[in-house]
C-alpha cells in the first residue's frame, strides 16, 4: 500500500504542477498531508512535517541570507561591470547571449553551490534577456542544465554523499567520470545553441543601446520585451513580477556604492573562498557576510531595512516553497514510502537483470533522485542496491559512479531548493521550466551514463 500510496503521491503533484492547477507551495502542502493521512499518519503527520522542516531549516536560513548579501551586492553595482562585459559579447544576438548564460553558469558552478550559482546568473543575465526579448525560461532551462551537470564535482553534493554511503573516496568517483561530464556539458552547449537560434528566429536580431537598457529599466522592466511574442504555450509564463529581483544597468539608482566596490568585491571572493574551504555551515557565512555588507554599505539603520525589503518578495517566494518542500520531504520518510518504493524496486528487478546492476542503479537515479532528497537516495536506496551488485561482483565504486549520471535531473527537482530560487528569481512558472527542461535533462543523463558504460568506468 505504501508503495502505491508513495507513487500516487507523486503523480497527484506533477499533475497539479505541470496543468497549473495549484502552485508549488499549495500542491507541496496539500498533496503530501492527504495522501500521508491515508498511509495512515494520523496526527502523527505533524511530527513527521516537523522533522521535516527541521532538516530543511538550514537550507532556508541559507536562501534568506544568500538573497540578501547578493542582492545587496546587485544594488550597489558590483557585477554591473560583468553585465556590461557580457552585454558587449552578446551584442544584439540572442543565441550569444544564450550560449554565454551556459557558459557562465558552468563557471560560476564550480564553487558547489547551486543557490549562488543562480543568483550570480540571474543577476547578470536576466536584464539582457528582458532587453532583447528572449524568453526567461530559456535562461532557467541553460542555467538549470549547466549547474546540474556540474553538479557531480567532488565538493558537490551527490558524489560526496554516495562515496561517504560506500566508504570511498569522492576523487576515486569522480575522476574516471570527467569524459561524462564532458560530454555533458557539451550537449549543454548544443542545446544552448539551438535554443538561441530558436530565440533569434523568434524575435529577429535587436539593436541594444544604452537608450533602451535605460528606458526598460525606467519601465520596470514589465515592457513586451518580457513578454511572450510566439504565442508559444512553453513561453507564456514569464511571470507579471519578471526580473523584481534586478534592477538593471541603471547607472543612477540611489543604491550605487562606487568607492565600496573593491570592499564588496574583496568580501564576496572571502566568501566563496570560505564556503569551498568548509570551514563554517554555509548558512552562518551567509549570515555573517550579509551583516556585513548591510553595516558597511548602508550604514543608516533605515537604510539596512529598505535593503532587505527591496528583496523581500524573492525571500518569501522562496522560503514559502522550501518550507512547503519540507512538508513532502518529512511524509515521504516518516510513513517510510522512501524505503518501501526502494525495496520494490529491488523485488521486481529480475535475477538474471543482476550483472547489470549498475547500469540499472543509473537508470533508476534519473527518476528517484528526482522523486527523493540526494540523503534518502545515497544513504537509503544506494547501499541496499550497491549489496546486491557486489554478488555479482560489481564495485561499489563503480555502483557509485553509475548513481551520479541522474543528476542533471534531479537538480531540476521541486525538492531541489536552489531551482525553486531560479524560477523565483527569473519570474518564471516551475511547470514552463519543467516542460522544456527535463527531457533535455534526461537525455544528458543518459548519455552521461552511457560514456560511462563505453569507457569502462561503469560496467555493463
Amino acid at each position: 500500500m505504501l508503495v502505491t500510496l508513495g507513487f500516487l503521491m507523486v503523480a497527484v503533484f506533477m499533475f497539479l504542477i505541470l496543468t497549473k492547477r495549484a502552485t508549488p507551495v499549495v500542491g507541496l502542502t496539500l498533496v503530501p498531508v492527504a495522501f500521508g493521512l491515508l498511509a495512515g499518519a494520523g496526527l502523527g503527520i505533524g511530527d513527521m512535517i516537523t522533522d521535516g522542516i527541521k532538516s530543511l531549516a538550514p537550507t532556508a536560513a541559507l536562501l534568506f541570507f544568500a538573497i540578501i548579501f547578493f542582492g545587496i551586492m546587485i544594488d550597489v553595482g558590483l557585477f554591473d561591470p560583468l553585465v556590461k562585459f557580457i552585454l558587449r559579447l552578446v551584442r544584439d544576438d540572442p543565441m550569444r547571449l544564450v550560449v554565454g548564460t551556459a557558459v557562465l553558469a558552468m563557471v560560476v558552478s564550480l564553487d558547489g553551490d547551486g543557490s549562488t550559482t543562480f543568483i550570480i546568473v540571474t543577476s547578470a543575465m536576466l536584464p539582457l534577456y528582458l532587453k532583447l526579448g528572449v524568453s526567461p525560461v530559456v535562461l532557467t532551462v541553460v542555467a538549470g542544465l549547466s549547474n546540474a551537470t556540474m553538479n557531480i564535482i567532488p565538493w558537490g553534493g551527490p558524489t560526496v554523499r554516495a562515496a561517504s554511503a560506500l566508504g570511498l573516496s569522492p576523487s576515486d568517483v569522480f575522476v574516471p567520470m570527467v569524459p561524462s561530464l564532458v560530454v555533458g556539458l557539451i550537449m549543454v552547449l548544443g542545446f544552448s545553441v539551438h535554443l538561441g537560434i530558436m530565440e533569434r528566429r523568434r524575435i529577429g536580431t535587436l539593436v541594444l543601446t544604452s537608450e533602451r537598457i535605460l528606458e526598460k529599466v525606467g519601465n520596470g522592466g514589465t515592457s513586451s520585451a518580457g513578454s511572450d511574442h510566439s504565442g508559444n504555450a512553453d513561453d507564456s509564463d514569464d511571470g507579471g513580477d519578471t526580473g523584481r529581483f534586478i534592477d538593471g544597468l541603471d547607472p543612477k539608482r540611489d543604491t550605487l556604492r562606487p568607492k565600496l566596490l573593491w570592499f564588496n568585491a574583496a568580501l564576496t571572493t572571502v566568501l566563496l573562498v570560505v564556503l569551498v574551504m568548509d570551514v563554517l555551515p554555509i548558512p552562518v557565512l551567509f549570515m555573517i557576510a550579509s551583516s556585513i555588507a548591510l553595516a558597511v554599505n548602508f550604514p543608516a539603520v533605515k537604510d539596512q531595512g529598505e535593503a532587505i525589503a527591496r528583496h523581500s518578495a524573492s525571500i518569501v517566494s522562496v522560503v514559502a516553497m522550501v518550507l512547503a518542500a519540507a512538508v513532502l520531504t518529512g511524509v515521504f520518510q516518516g510513513t517510510g514510502m522512501v524505503e518501501a518504493m526502494a525495496e520494490w524496486l529491488l523485488q521486481v528487478i529480475p535475477d538474471a537483470m543482476g550483472s547489470h546492476l549498475a547500469v540499472i542503479t543509473g537508470v533508476l537515479s534519473i527518476p528517484l533522485t528526482f522523486f527523493m532528497t540526494n540523503d534518502a537516495f545515497y544513504f537509503g536506496v544506494l547501499p541496499v542496491l550497491s549489496e546486491t551488485a557486489a554478488q555479482y561482483g560489481i564495485e561499489p565504486v563503480e555502483m557509485a559512479r553509475a548513481s551520479i549520471t541522474g543528476q542533471a535531473v534531479h537538480m531540476q527537482s521541486p525538492l531541489v531548493p536552489a531551482i525553486l530560487l531560479l524560477v523565483t528569481l527569473a519570474g518564471v512558472s516551475l511547470a514552463d521550466h519543467h516542460k522544456k527542461v527535463l527531457w533535455r535533462a534526461g537525455l544528458i543523463s543518459i548519455t552521461m551514463l552511457v560514456v560511462g558504460v563505453a569507457l569502462g568506468q561503469i560496467p555493463f
